[in-house]
């Protein structure tokens, strides 16, 4: 069975924070982002808008991504959420969530 492995970038709602993850279910990850369960980054700064993803069938090859875009400086990782995602809406409703203020 192929497992897909995510990885993905959160802003705040004024998109000035930017945050890069991995994980192996991006919907339960979204959803932990959206309702602050995880204290860390994206809970003191409200990075819970899902900006870009992309999916990879290998957990090697998706922490390998993660690492790359981390290494990025913000012009590029900007102009690679351009390409898929122009206006910076939250693509969390494509996994079912509504653009709403969980916090």
């Amino acid at each position: 069975m192929c497992v897909d492995y995510c990885v993905y970038m959160l802003s705040n709602k004024s998109r000035n924070v930017l945050y890069i993850g991995v994980t192996n279910n991006i919907t339960r990850r979204v959803y932990e982002h959206k309702n602050g369960l995880n204290k860390g980054f994206t809970k003191k700064y409200n990075a819970n808008d899902l900006v870009y993803y992309e999916l990879h069938g290998e957990i090697y090859e998706a922490i390998k991504r993660e690492k790359q875009l981390k290494g990025w400086s913000r012009l590029k990782k900007n102009n690679l959420i351009a390409i898929i995602n122009p206006t910076l809406c939250d693509l969390s409703v494509e996994f079912g969530f509504e653009e709403l203020d969980y916090f």
